[in-house]
């Protein structure tokens, strides 16, 4: 039996809501981040929808004016409107601001360490 995909899933999705930009080439789209976690995002399709799946992505999540989360990420689903894109790099500095919005948001800290080393084995 197929089991869903979303049982599989091994990090915790927070609903977030902050500017965020995504760009790939010469494009730049302002998006609706719905949600995030320490792997990838999920952010509502833009209009008009110019991507190629194929290449990677670069997005900026605007945590204050002067605080950003940057990462390159791949496209990994399209469904229903929505965009769901997998991490393939981010900086110290932006995962060190993510973890701190994760810790923040799951309220036990035992589920960040099992998150964290769940990530550290892909």
């Amino acid at each position: 039996m197929s089991e869903h995909p979303a049982n599989r899933r091994r990090f915790k999705r927070i609903a977030f809501d902050a500017r965020t930009e995504l760009r790939q080439g010469e494009y730049i789209w302002p998006v609706k981040l719905i949600d995030l976690s320490l792997k990838g995002l999920l952010i509502e399709r833009p209009e008009p929808w110019l991507g190629d799946r194929e290449q990677d992505f670069f997005v900026n999540i605007h945590l204050s004016d002067d605080v950003d989360i940057e990462m390159d990420v791949h496209l990994a689903h399209e469904d229903h409107g929505q965009l769901g894109f997998v991490c393939r790099h981010i900086s110290l500095e932006s995962i060190q601001r993510l973890r701190r919005l994760i810790e923040l948001n799951l309220a036990d800290e035992a589920e960040l360490e099992r998150e964290l080393g769940a990530l550290i084995e892909i």
